[in-house]
Order: structure tokens, then C-alpha cells, then sequence
């Protein structure tokens, strides 16, 4: 249990932060989940920079790491570039 008034407010902050952090990572991977479903390679071209957007500002925030990001965009390319 924290004993001082900063480590209490720190626990607050802490906890408000991670449900903000699992959000924002969770609607991410919900995009990327509809994003993986799409047969039709205009459709993937229009939401690709909707989700790459989503996975930088993620990588720039730091929820997840810059080389998972990097990772989650090349394999979208790979995918969009191999659809015909």
C-alpha cells in the first residue's frame, strides 16, 4: 500500500493511463482485424492510411514498440501489393 499522498496520486494516474493504453491498442487491433478480412484491393488501398495512421501514433506514443509497428505496416503492404 502506498504510504506517501505522490505514490497514491502516481497509482491513480498509473491506472487511468493503462485502461486509455488498452483502449487505443485494442480498437488498433480491431482495425487491423477488419483490415485482414478485405478481399477487395480498393477497399484495402482507401483504409490502409487509416490504420497505418492508427499503428504510428501508437509506435509514437509508445504502446507498443516502434519495430511491432513497422512489422504490422509491412505485412499490410505485402497484402495490399499481393491482392489483385
Amino acid at each position: 500500500m502506498a504510504n506517501h499522498k505522490s505514490a497514491e496520486k502516481r497509482i491513480r494516474t498509473n491506472d487511468r493511463k493503462r485502461l486509455e493504453n488498452r483502449y487505443y491498442a485494442k480498437t488498433m487491433r480491431n482495425a487491423l482485424k477488419d483490415f485482414r478480412l478485405i478481399t477487395d484491393k480498393n477497399t484495402a488501398e482507401s483504409k490502409i492510411s487509416h490504420v497505418t495512421s492508427l499503428i504510428d501514433k501508437l509506435a509514437k506514443k509508445g504502446i507498443i514498440h516502434a519495430n511491432k509497428a513497422a512489422n504490422l505496416k509491412s505485412g499490410m503492404m505485402k497484402k495490399v501489393n499481393n491482392m489483385q
